[in-house]
């Protein structure tokens, strides 16, 4: 290991008795943090409007300060973006994050604070390593580069004295020399706004580089990897860097990847290591390799968390909880107030903890996103859990994919229509579909009862999209690169009918 890297591994491993120390005292860590929030936007505008001067407790803070969803944020945001100062948090607001949250038209702009940057976005990136490092022992990860997907950077469009892009943009652009020099590639490549021509110079320039980790969105590095081996002819990415051993992965879930990334990446010893982090803050780590899809959620980033029943998410006055409240396997949709000047902010993401000592966690879902068409409730964690599964009995491997629910006719039932863009077709279309329905049937209580003996739902439809389908519709909506994703589940057709259109039309 090289003089720096040795350094640097000495610097992130001391990190670890703190994160120790957080997960033996969790509620008191989240008590100390909140007051420090407190203090510190006592005299910003939103702080002197709800009075915080007076709040005294936790409890107070609860009852008076609502919950806000972006629309209702946004005036102060719009505020901020527009030069405005000492608005949500103290001083002057610089970059703001660009999110869409999947693929609607409508874009959000979520405040990053220099506070934020440092005390959680960078925060994260570096308990990353630690964790990783605590887990394996033996790591060259710092002997090499961290190969890293990015988003791009435009101007603010109400002030362009500020910047706006994809959270992985604005961390990029804002990193410390080392961490620049740890990763590639260039920043003029990694922020480049043309998607293709982005995958392009990545490959062209990453080929000879020693990568030893990559970062990213799995459906995004997937298009990557496999332009490298269209263009050198490689067999796998093992052959092109032979030091890569993990893989830093988040935005969506991995179940569905895992296969084909053991395709292209065929070393028994390399590692996935998922994380929890969006525009909005970095919230989960996974710290233990052995619980896959199992994060430690991170108290000490700048974030106070409240957790909404599920059956509250959509109630303009839930109950909110606190850690000390929670239990293990129910969803709660995420409450958190943080060091951007997020104030009691429904981020729209649903989790379910699975331990208590410490928290750790599962991304069940998103608020809006789930089928409940015929009172089944299924969230994306059990779609993806049973895709897997069927992948798994029926030989198949799966690209991408998304559910709509297909509506009750008059003297006809309901069902769930999959459209799925496979790598590798299943052996047996019948197999996928009864695996896939008997998996659900499993997995979901309401759905089960809902496929009672076809009373109300009918077995799956399963779809087939072409080669490249998801990204070519991705294209056609502005939406490659970065965070983008394809949206899993709908409550409504309003993806899947587009997307069909467009299958039928290329016909």
């Amino acid at each position: 290991m090289n003089p720096i890297s040795t350094v640097i591994t000495w610097w992130l491993k001391r990190r670890m008795s703190e994160i120790d120390h957080i997960r033996n005292n969790p509620v008191e860590t989240q008590a100390l943090l909140w007051q420090k929030l407190m203090d510190t936007a006592r005299d910003t505008e939103w702080g002197r409007q709800y009075q915080y001067h007076k709040i005294t407790s936790i409890r107070e803070f609860q009852e008076q300060v609502p919950t806000s969803s972006y629309e209702e944020l946004f005036p102060w945001i719009e505020k901020a973006m527009k030069g405005g100062e000492n608005l949500l948090w103290p001083g002057l607001t610089t970059s703001f994050s660009k999110s869409s949250g999947t693929t609607n038209d409508k874009h959000k702009y979520i405040p990053v604070t220099q506070d934020s940057l440092e005390e959680c976005h960078y925060k994260g990136g570096k308990d990353l390593i630690s964790l990783y490092l605590n887990n394996r022992e033996n790591s060259e990860v710092l002997n090499g580069k961290n190969l890293a997907m990015g988003g791009c950077l435009q101007p603010n469009p109400l002030d362009s004295s500020a910047i706006c892009g994809d959270i992985s943009a604005v961390i990029m652009h804002n990193l410390p020399a080392w961490a620049q020099w740890m990763r590639t590639p260039s920043l003029e490549i990694a922020l480049m706004d043309k998607w293709e021509e982005k995958i392009e110079r990545m490959v062209a320039t990453t080929l000879e580089e020693n990568v030893t980790s990559i970062s990213g969105v799995p459906t995004w590095m997937m298009i990557l990897m496999n332009r490298i081996l269209e263009k050198t002819g490689a067999s796998s990415i093992s052959e092109i860097w032979p030091n890569l051993e993990v893989f830093l992965h988040g935005a969506v879930s991995f179940t569905p990847y895992r296969e084909v990334f053991k395709k292209l990446i065929p070393n028994p010893a390399m590692t996935y290591l998922e994380t929890y982090n969006a525009s909005e803050g970095f919230f989960g780590i996974q710290d233990d390799l052995s619980l896959e899809g199992q994060m430690l959620l991170m108290l000490d980033y700048g974030i106070f968390y409240e957790f909404v029943p599920m059956e509250q998410a959509h109630d303009p006055f839930p109950t909110a909880l606190l850690l000390d409240q929670v239990e293990i396997g129910k969803n709660y949709a995420v409450v958190i107030s943080t060091n951007g000047g997020l104030w009691r902010y429904r981020i729209g993401d649903t989790i379910r903890f699975t331990s208590l000592s410490p928290f750790r966690i599962q991304v069940s879902g998103r608020t809006k996103h789930f089928i409940n068409a015929f009172g089944e409730e299924v969230m994306i964690d059990n779609a993806e859990l049973a895709l897997a599964r069927a992948c798994e009995k029926s030989g198949a491997v799966v690209v991408d994919f998304t559910v709509a629910p297909e509506y009750m006719q008059a003297g006809k039932q309901g069902r769930h229509e999959w459209l799925i863009e496979f790598s590798k077709l299943p052996e047996s279309e019948d197999v996928f579909v009864e695996t896939l329905d008997s998996e659900l049937r499993k997995i979901n209580g309401d759905y089960d009862a809902k496929r009672y003996k076809d009373m109300a739902l009918l077995l799956p439809r399963i779809r087939v999209a072409p080669v490249q389908h998801f990204y070519n519709w991705l294209k056609s909506k502005g939406k490659l690169g970065g965070q983008n994703k394809v949206p899993r589940l709908s409550n409504s057709r309003e993806y899947i009918e587009p997307m069909l259109a467009m299958i039928r039309s290329e016909r």
